[in-house]
């Protein structure tokens, strides 16, 4: 059997060829069916403390959820790359226009004058992947940004993904954190919809 960091690599692989097979109309329609769900479940209306992400181009697009937590009133955080080091902290985002930048590997993230902000309490940590299965474990981009910002992190952790990018199962470490449930544009695997 090959190693773990090998097997990630190749699921990695095989997710990204299919992920390659939909095209820009079909991801904006996914996105839009995605963030639909997300916005009817019980854990948004219920969540006044989100962590969030800036989508990257080939992510599901949850800018409306973004603008949709502003609008609402709730607390909304981003991870923010640190200046001095390889780890994302997650920093208030009071408005998308004025206090979202391109960050170090081009993603739009919090300028420095936001105010960092406490990943405990949380409510509900919205986490993006390269895949994920259905026992609700995630396979990153490798580099475990997101399993170290959330070690030890409150609040109900919920993978976004597009439906192709859910397998029957993916590679863990033990240091993988696995979500508590899982929303895609035509369904939600795990409690709290």
């Amino acid at each position: 059997m090959k190693p773990v960091t090998e097997q990630k690599q190749i699921a990695r692989e095989a997710l990204r060829v299919a992920d390659r097979r939909h095209g820009a109309l079909e991801r904006l329609e996914a996105s839009h069916a995605l963030c639909e769900r997300i916005l009817r479940s019980g854990i948004w209306s219920s969540a006044r403390v989100i962590l969030a992400f800036s989508p990257l181009p080939r992510e599901p697009d949850i800018r409306p959820l973004l603008a949709a937590a502003l609008r609402e009133g709730k607390t909304l955080g981003l991870p923010r790359l640190a200046s001095d080091a390889e780890v994302y902290a997650p920093a208030r985002v009071r408005s998308l226009e004025g206090d979202l930048a391109p960050g170090a590997h081009g993603i739009l993230e919090p300028r420095p004058e936001c105010e960092p902000m406490p990943t405990n309490p949380l409510d509900l940590v919205l986490v993006p992947g390269v895949g994920f299965d259905l026992g609700l474990g995630r396979l990153g981009r490798g580099l475990g940004h997101y399993d170290r910002m959330l070690a030890g992190a409150t609040g109900i952790r919920c993978g976004v993904a597009f439906d192709w990018q859910v397998a029957a199962s993916v590679p863990l470490e033990p240091h993988d954190v696995r979500m508590h449930c899982l929303a895609t544009p035509s369904q939600w695997l795990g409690p709290f919809a």
